[in-house]
C-alpha cells in the first residue's frame, strides 16, 4: 500500500471538491482505490486540514468501544465512522470489531510492543520440570519431531531421485 503525504491528499481531496476531478480519476492518478479518495474527503468535510495531519494515537479500550458503539448504533460503516472520529485507516475499526466479537473488551485492550521479555526459571520450576509427566510430555514431543523429520528426508529424497530420473531423459 502506497504512503502519502498531508500534501498529496489535501491536494486530491481539494481538486475532488472543486469539481476537478472524479473520484476514479484521482485513484487512477495516484495509484490506490475509489475507496481511499472517498475517505479523504470525508475526512477532509469533518475535519477539514486537520484530518491529515500525521497522529501517532493508541486508542484506549474506552474510546475504541465508544467508536463501536456509535457505529452500531447509528449503523455507520467502517469507512464513514474512521471520517467521522478521524481515524485514518478505516481497517481498524474492522479489526476492532473482530476483535471484540472474539474476545469481548478484553480484545480491545491495547497490547504489549515489542519483543516478549525472558523470564529466568527458578530453582522451584526446574524441579517441576523434572517431574515424570513433565519428561514424558517432552519425551512425545521428541518423538514426534523425530518422526517429522524422517517424514521430511524421506520427501526429500524422493523429490531428488524424480529429479535425478527427468534428467537422464
Amino acid at each position: 500500500m502506497t504512503k502519502f503525504t498531508s500534501e498529496e491528499k489535501l491536494e486530491a481531496t481539494i481538486s475532488y471538491l472543486k469539481g476537478h476531478k472524479s473520484f476514479t480519476t484521482l485513484a487512477k492518478d495516484l495509484g490506490t482505490s475509489t475507496a481511499v479518495v472517498r475517505n479523504w474527503v470525508k475526512q477532509y468535510e469533518h475535519h477539514g486540514t486537520e484530518a491529515f495531519k500525521k497522529s501517532y494515537t493508541s486508542y484506549s479500550a474506552q474510546y475504541k468501544l465508544d467508536v463501536l458503539t456509535y457505529m452500531n448504533n447509528n449503523r455507520t460503516s467502517p469507512n464513514e465512522t474512521a471520517a467521522i472520529f478521524n481515524i485514518p485507516d478505516p481497517s481498524n475499526i474492522r479489526k476492532w470489531r473482530r476483535l471484540f466479537e472474539e474476545k469481548g473488551i478484553d480484545g480491545l485492550q491495547p497490547g504489549k510492543r515489542g519483543r516478549p521479555s525472558v523470564k529466568k526459571e527458578t530453582k522451584k520450576a526446574k524441579s517441576i520440570d523434572n517431574s515424570l509427566e513433565a519428561l514424558q510430555e517432552e519425551n512425545e514431543r521428541l518423538r514426534m519431531e523425530n518422526a517429522y523429520l524422517k517424514k521430511l528426508r524421506a520427501l526429500v529424497q524422493e523429490k531428488e531421485a524424480l529429479q535425478g530420473r527427468s534428467k537422464r531423459k
